[in-house]
């Protein structure tokens, strides 16, 4: 009885799991260059003495679907969408470089290039990007940012860092939504990344088939409990058979 009483255990677990991981998919259903985070189930045998019969069922994280968000205008001059497979440099919460989809930028008081979250953009050298005070800012197609101030002529002040993954060192979503290379190392710019201006990537997370498996899961669940249930029965039925007077 213990078997199944943990392999349907183990079974409920990796399901609440991934009803967590779809929950998380579903809410940033409408946030720009999200990408849609995936998630397996894996059996995993119990070692111990005797033979092993115990299969457990885990949660396990296979990393993100890479496919595209659909492409939305906006005409501002200060979004822009990074084309194929370029990410933009930012400094996340922790100082450390880190990378993102989601190309809607802004300028802080102070002047400093942001994303729409706050954190800096980050420079094709690595350095944060700053305006002149009450400049005009537009982004080029190799983006580079150029300020307008007035009636003067329009000065480039920096360039993205626009960056494409390498195979031997991939990326990886972090705790705080942004992407980090494998090593922690900072990622090499790629000069030959481009950006279409005026158009925001969305999200790519497809929120029917999130719901079917929202629903699917939900029902994985309560058959384990269905198990544990009856588990419990035939303890209880077995402790009434041995507690008759023979």
């Amino acid at each position: 009885m213990d078997r199944l009483i943990y392999t349907a255990m183990t079974g409920a677990t990796a399901a609440a799991n991934r009803q967590s991981v779809i929950a998380n998919n579903l809410a940033n259903v409408s946030t720009n260059g999200f990408r849609q985070q995936l998630a397996t189930y894996r059996a995993v045998p119990l070692r111990g003495e005797g033979a092993t019969t115990r299969v457990f069922a885990l949660e396990a994280n296979s990393g993100y679907s890479d496919r595209p968000g659909a492409a939305m205008r906006t005409d501002r001059s200060m979004d822009a969408m990074a084309m194929g497979n370029a990410w933009f440099g930012v400094q996340g919460l922790d100082g450390n470089e880190a990378y993102t989809r989601n190309g809607h930028f802004e300028v802080s008081t102070d002047g400093t290039i942001t994303t729409g979250n706050g954190l800096p953009v980050l420079s094709s050298d690595g350095a944060t990007l700053v305006a002149p005070p009450g400049a005009a800012i537009s982004i080029g197609q190799d983006g580079v940012l150029t300020a307008k101030v007035g009636n003067q002529p329009a000065n480039p002040i920096g360039k993205l860092k626009l960056v494409t993954q390498d195979p031997e060192d991939p990326f990886r979503r972090g705790d705080d939504g942004l992407f980090r290379t494998l090593s922690g190392e900072p990622a090499v710019n790629d000069d030959n990344a481009r950006v279409q201006v005026g158009v925001l990537e969305g999200s790519n997370v497809n929120a029917i088939e999130q719901m079917v498996g929202m629903i699917q899961t939900a029902r994985q669940f309560e058959a384990q409990m269905r198990l544990l249930q009856t588990a419990e029965s035939n303890d209880r039925s077995a402790g009434q058979l041995l507690g008759l007077q023979g």
